[in-house]
């Protein structure tokens, strides 16, 4: 009987988990994983808008790299391209037109403005922001103190031989500009602002 009694409490002391403990054990669980899960979604957003101002930076310096190695337009470009032309090339945003696009371009008759529908004209490659992500805002600052001006559409050129970019807009722009800051936001809403300095460099924060 002794024997029975030590082999019973033994079995009962080895029994495994109750459903109780198994729920506990599930809920404690599922409540981690939807945490890791939600943290790790606004992680791939910081990563995934980041890359995106990456990818708007190298664009600018694709544009300032052209012009200053002197690149030739497309075979369809050069048609009636003047002897005098200066190898110009740019960047054109329009957050009110479509605040999900930018154009890469260049600039056929050395105006310094972007003349081009959808992509056609002096345009070379239209991008469209990737995943609900979308320019907010065009900001311009400058050298002698005047207040930031924010702005709908800019458009940031580079002519040989010079390194510097030339900004200009349809909106009201003063003259000392020392960068303009376009910031993009992800879905999320996590935003990230890339500087292209009148001095011609470009800055992602």
């Amino acid at each position: 009987m002794l024997f029975f009694s030590h082999n019973f409490k033994k079995f009962r002391l080895n029994r495994g988990m109750t459903y109780v403990e198994l729920i506990v054990v599930l809920s404690i669980f599922a409540t981690m994983s939807s945490i890791v899960m939600f943290n790790y979604g606004d992680f791939q957003d910081r990563i995934d808008i980041r890359n995106l101002a990456n990818d708007i930076g190298l664009k600018l310096v694709e544009a300032q790299k052209s012009a200053t190695s002197g690149k030739f337009p497309s075979a369809s470009q050069q048609i009636g391209l003047s002897a005098s032309w200066k190898p110009s090339y740019g960047i054109y945003f329009n957050k009110v037109a479509n605040n999900k696009i930018f154009f890469y371009f260049t600039d056929l008759d050395n105006s310094k403005t972007y003349e081009g529908t959808d992509c056609a004209g002096e345009c070379v490659e239209k991008s469209t922001l990737p995943k609900g992500s979308y320019v907010s805002s065009i900001d311009v600052f400058y050298f002698d103190g005047t207040p930031s001006t924010s702005i709908d559409n800019a458009i940031l050129t580079f002519t040989r031989p010079n390194q510097k970019m030339t900004v200009r807009s349809d909106d009201v722009i003063g003259l000392s500009i020392s960068y303009v800051q376009i910031t993009v936001t992800s879905s999320r809403g996590t935003q990230v602002a890339i500087k292209a300095y009148a001095s011609g460099r470009i800055q992602s924060n």
